[in-house]
């Protein structure tokens, strides 16, 4: 049975989250507040947090650094706010997924599923590296490294990234990207992609060039060997 950590200030939040939550069979824990979420994952295991924004004391994006000091878990981020530099600022920290507020109690269920599913599947056989350039792509070991210095990427970047490069040449529509990569198409926004691959270009530098725009479509990693 899947733990689920709910943080969020407001109580009908966690009542109406809990319900449904119990119902899908999980396992529901809740916090009120940032730090007494950092205390709770302290102290317990959980497979999935779903955490507020704006919170009293510590907000979701200072407890979602916090919690990434002490463990590995994934977050789903609940926010009013939909801006997209909330969501590059989130995504940035390693989320895993953010939910506009107000949102469908069922559509979180699904994207909980989704996340949990993502996080057990391991790969079957992973190669070592690659290399285009002066790009080394690590993908055993998780690293990318620019002209011979590590990248700093956030898991998703590197998924991305994987994923783009293991289609080399090959053009990926947008929705493509979001089933692959984020395990949905329905729920999934195309800014979601947009956002990461801007991300991605800014943590590869001038080899940035290597993942091509194709307009009104989506996006290819492209590199033919001279």
């Amino acid at each position: 049975m899947a733990k689920v950590l709910i943080v969020d200030d407001e109580i009908n939040i966690r009542r109406v989250v809990r319900e449904y939550a119990e119902f899908e069979g999980y396992d529901v824990f809740e916090a009120q507040d940032g730090m007494e979420a950092v205390e709770m994952v302290k102290a317990n295991n959980y497979d999935v947090i779903i955490m507020d924004v704006m919170m009293p004391k510590l907000d979701g994006f200072s407890t979602c650094k916090e919690i990434k000091k002490y463990k590995t878990i994934p977050v789903i981020m609940l926010s009013a706010r939909g801006e997209e530099y909330d969501k590059l600022f989130g995504f940035e920290l390693g989320i895993d997924d953010y939910v506009v507020k107000p949102f469908s109690p069922k559509e979180l269920m699904a994207r909980i599923k989704v996340v949990l599913k993502r996080n057990e599947a391991k790969p079957a056989e992973i190669p070592e590296k690659l290399f285009f350039e002066g790009l080394t792509i690590d993908l055993a070991g998780r690293e990318v490294y620019v002209d011979g210095v590590k990248a700093s990427m956030t898991p998703k970047e590197y998924d991305l990234l994987f994923f783009l490069v293991k289609n080399k040449n090959l053009a990926l529509t947008r929705d493509k990207l979001l089933e692959e990569v984020w395990g949905y198409d329905f729920f999934g926004d195309d800014r979601t992609v947009d956002t990461h691959i801007k991300m991605l270009r800014n943590s590869l530098g001038h080899y940035r060039k290597f993942i091509v725009t194709l307009r009104g479509m989506g996006y290819k990693f492209e590199y033919n060997e001279s």
